[in-house]
């Protein structure tokens, strides 16, 4: 692939990164968007809560990436959920669910262990959103 189809992306008013990598990164016409965490980006503080809290939090965050590049959720093909306790499980989807609809992309869900204790849920996702 040509490197100048590679662009790294961190649209304003989003989560400032909390490590070395790239909030979003086009390739082509997909977006990869790296995990979001519970970040309020006008604090860029962690706000932790109910599982139902911090999912709303991360998944906002990731629509607004995708809005920064011009895409929408609508346009996520895959997402891949992280879940420091799989008991959570139906309490997160309820709260997806609000968010996807029947826009439903391919999904896996994995119960792991964070470095982070008190953080509950960490996604990523890939969208198909092609150059205009």
């Amino acid at each position: 692939m040509n490197h100048n189809m590679i662009e790294r992306l961190s649209p304003p008013g989003v989560p400032a990164p909390r490590g070395p990598y790239s909030p979003m990164v086009r390739a082509g016409d997909f977006l990869f968007v790296s995990g979001q965490v519970p970040v309020d980006p006008a604090t860029q503080q962690m706000s932790f809560g109910d599982i139902a809290h911090e999912t709303r939090r991360v998944l906002n965050n990731i629509k607004q990436l995708l809005e920064g590049a011009g895409a929408s959720l609508a346009d996520v093909v895959k997402c891949s959920v992280f879940l420091s306790n799989g008991d959570d499980f139906a309490a997160m989807n309820a709260v997806y669910t609000e968010f996807f609809g029947h826009d439903k992309p391919a999904r896996t869900t994995i119960a792991c262990q964070f470095a982070m204790p008190e953080m509950k849920i960490e996604v990523d996702c890939i969208a198909y959103s092609p150059r205009s």
